[in-house]
């Protein structure tokens, strides 16, 4: 599997459209995280589900930022790509 890391995950995000897509995104997500640990701000999984949370409860906001008119009360592969994403940094 080919490794992706950094701005090209928010690209990669931004094409998810099927559950195929998104489990394809989670296992470059856990590589990205065995080979560059550094990376991820929260790498413990507390620390990773406590961000998960926080940006769950803010992603309005992160989306209104961007200029996504993205209906967060509506489930989708990308926003919980998203959410995966952000967990890695979110504080």
């Amino acid at each position: 599997m080919m490794g992706i890391h950094g701005d090209e995950f928010v690209e990669r995000a931004e094409q998810i459209g099927s559950r195929s897509d998104f489990c394809t995104f989670t296992r470059e997500l856990l590589e990205n995280f065995r080979q560059h640990p550094d990376e991820w701000e929260n790498a413990s999984l507390e620390d990773f589900l406590r961000a998960l949370a926080g940006f769950a409860e803010n992603m309005d906001g992160y989306y209104a930022n961007i200029g996504a008119t993205i209906d967060c009360d509506v489930p989708s592969w990308r926003i919980f790509a998203d959410m995966l994403l952000a967990a890695r940094v979110y504080e």
